[in-house]
């Protein structure tokens, strides 16, 4: 099963899992999202990637420049561990991480979670590439991949056990945009998958795909 199928999938029973009244809320908060400009001013292909240095998930710190000069990077913006849709597109990260190495790439993933919250996410699902924390969202704000939940499912959020400020650190709903970028040794951007509708994720063929084309 791809990943788009199985996104979708999630999404069929979870939604079919809600009251009438939450489904209700929970499909005008897609009209919400669809309706903003969140991620227009994007990263896209061409561009050059924003360096960084944030904290890893294993205690110490992982610069882009580091990484680069170690080949291509793919870099993967995601909410949180908390959320299913990225635990799904982690899990097929890491199954096609052998590949990804193959190539000559490094992988890392990057979230507004606390430290100690990335540490969790990487040991609870045996993950074998680093997640960063980019505290704020200071990172992904300058790749244009930022937006806030809508208030409307703040409060479904905090019913489901989602406390997202709590596992940032901070008083907001700012997430990052569900983000696939790759970056070649020169630090350009030669895929990006960028999708307000975070149900939605890039398939793993087509990082391979861009990471072949490099």
């Amino acid at each position: 099963m791809s990943l788009s199928e199985q996104t979708k999938k999630l999404t069929e029973d979870f939604i079919s899992s809600q009251s009438a009244e939450n489904q209700g809320i929970i499909q005008g908060a897609f009209t919400t999202i669809n309706a903003t400009d969140f991620g227009a001013n994007a990263l896209r292909e061409g561009d050059q990637a924003k360096s960084f240095q944030l904290p890893n998930n294993k205690g110490g710190m992982t610069a882009l420049a580091d990484l680069l000069a170690q080949g291509p990077i793919v870099i993967s913006f995601y909410r949180g561990g908390w959320c299913p849709y990225c635990n799904l597109e982690f899990k097929a990260l890491n199954d096609i991480l052998p590949t990804i190495n193959e190539l000559g790439a490094n992988l890392v993933g990057i979230s507004p979670e606390l430290p100690d919250n990335s540490m969790s996410t990487a040991e609870k699902h045996q993950l074998k590439f680093e997640v960063l924390s980019d505290i704020g969202n200071v990172i992904a704000r300058e790749y244009g991949v930022v937006m806030d939940v809508p208030a409307s499912m703040r409060p479904l959020y905090l019913q489901w056990g989602l406390d997202v400020p709590a596992a940032n650190g901070d008083d907001t709903w700012e997430l990052p945009i569900p983000a696939t970028y790759v970056i070649d040794g020169d630090g350009q951007v030669v895929f990006a998958y960028v999708n307000k509708n975070y149900t939605e994720r890039s398939e793993p063929s087509e990082i391979v795909r861009a990471l072949k084309s490099i």
